[in-house]
């Protein structure tokens, strides 16, 4: 076989089997159904004085979200009490970026995300 024609083979096989991990093929690929957000908006980004969440109403009151720095460090974590959540970015957070995470009662991760702090 040449060099042309195992190429070709290679090329054709990654199209036809998909380019999503567990995916059917090259339909999947590209017709998946939109996963939708639970984290329906975060504002202002970036923050400066505080950030607030906003969450689709099927998250559970049990949730849990929490922010991060961007070197792993947690910052700060509520219950989600409604589907708004407030968080006063106090002296502790200082410019840079930050990663917030929602959580499920269990501890699985709902949705992730990351966010803008300037001071």
């Amino acid at each position: 076989m040449t060099k042309r024609n195992l190429l070709i083979l290679i090329t054709l096989y990654t199209i036809t089997t998909g380019f999503v991990p567990g995916g059917n093929g090259f339909y999947d690929s590209f017709f998946l159904a939109p996963t939708t957000s639970k984290v329906l908006r975060f504002y202002p980004n970036p923050a400066t004085t505080v950030i607030n969440f906003e969450f689709d109403k099927s998250v559970e009151s049990t949730s849990l979200i929490a922010i991060y720095s961007f070197y792993g460090k947690k910052m700060s974590e509520q219950r989600l009490s409604s589907n708004k959540v407030s968080f006063i970015l106090d002296d502790h957070y200082t410019r840079g970026l930050y990663v917030f995470q929602l959580r499920d009662q269990a501890g699985r991760l709902i949705e992730s995300g990351k966010f803008q702090v300037s001071k």
